[in-house]
């Protein structure tokens, strides 16, 4: 008997016709919780496929507001949203709530963190990671493991995606896949090679049909394996990935070392300076030559043996040896992490 009324569920008539899904998935659909972290271009894409499926409860999580040039491929949001300087979480979540009135839509303006992470996903049944940068994902899957979540992970950048769902106590976690957080500067980013707006689009896409399959109890129907699309060559490729004999310390070992703020990087005010120092907690020594070369044509670079410098956006940021960096031009760390995550990743 279903527990909702007629007309809270007519608008998910379609939906209701799938055999996979039916009047019992679409009640266990209301009845569930999502967070996603990160409201860019997958995120808002995940958002809008999770709120239109009737999730009844889905929290957005993002530390950044909308620039113009997100409206190529962030798919909630408007000129009327950076006119009116709107945070992305804050108006993606107004959107939402016009789309339907019957899900609880969250929004949360924070820089996800080992300090608030926890808090943000427990009382969730499911992640969705709509995130940027290596760092966040290694916080979530840690802290997913800790309190026995499934999440999502999706990534797009360039003409490629990737998407594999990650469940604790069944298979490979993420950091079984990335062991260690890349170099600083060693991994491109969509400000550094740019992203075509069709990819983050297909990603969400892929990350929503299997969260829906866990979210009305179809589990046994998800795709465990590491899909990597390239939508301009048209190709998809499908991995593996299965438990090694190496043991990884945070599935086998219950050692969440970025939740404990092993790992990661910190930001510290720097008093009266109108800036910020970013500094990662284990020693990477970034290759200047060559992201200086990757950041040519998108700031004004310049570099030594012991730095490098780039102005862009009103900021100015100084990258050292040790991966350590300052950012000029603002006291508040959120935004300082992110203009490090956006040109030396994260």
């Amino acid at each position: 008997m279903s527990g909702a009324s007629p007309d809270a569920l007519s608008r998910y008539s379609r939906q209701l016709l799938l055999s996979q899904i039916g009047i019992e998935g679409q009640e266990r659909l209301l009845q569930s919780r999502v967070a996603v972290i990160g409201v860019g271009a997958l995120g808002t894409a995940l958002a809008s496929g999770v709120v239109r499926a009737g999730v009844g409860y889905v929290r957005l999580v993002d530390r950044d507001f909308i620039e113009e040039h997100n409206l190529q491929r962030q798919t909630l949001f408007d000129e009327d949203d950076i006119a009116a300087n709107l945070p992305k979480a804050v108006a993606a979540a107004a959107k939402l709530r016009r789309i339907n009135h019957n899900v609880t839509v969250e929004d949360v303006v924070a820089d996800v963190n080992p300090g608030n992470v926890e808090a943000l996903i427990s009382d969730c049944d499911l992640v969705l990671d709509g995130g940027d940068n290596f760092e966040v994902r290694m916080l979530v899957n840690d802290a997913c493991l800790k309190h026995q979540l499934p999440w999502i992970y999706g990534a797009a950048i360039g003409v490629t995606g990737m998407t594999m769902p990650f469940l604790p106590g069944d298979g490979p976690c993420f950091r079984c896949m990335v062991s260690e957080l890349p170099t600083p500067g060693s991994i491109d980013t969509c400000d550094t090679i740019g992203v075509l707006g069709t990819v983050p689009q297909v990603v969400a896409a892929l990350q929503v049909t299997e969260a829906l399959k866990l979210l009305t109890g179809n589990a046994q129907d998800l795709c465990r394996d590491l899909r990597i699309l390239n939508l301009w060559q048209g190709t998809t490729d499908r991995i593996h990935l299965g438990k090694d004999d190496t043991a990884c310390p945070a599935c086998d070992e219950d050692r969440y070392e970025f939740l404990d703020g092993k790992h990661g990087t910190t930001g510290a005010v720097l008093c009266g300076r109108d800036a910020v120092q970013i500094k990662p907690r284990s020693h990477q020594a970034p290759d200047f030559e060559k992201l200086a070369s990757r950041l040519a044509s998108l700031a004004d670079v310049v570099h030594n043996a012991y730095l490098l410098r780039l102005r862009t956006e009103g900021y100015e940021l100084t990258l050292f040896k040790d991966g350590r960096a300052i950012v000029k031009g603002t006291d508040d760390a959120g935004v300082a992490r992110a203009i490090y995550a956006r040109y030396i990743g994260g």
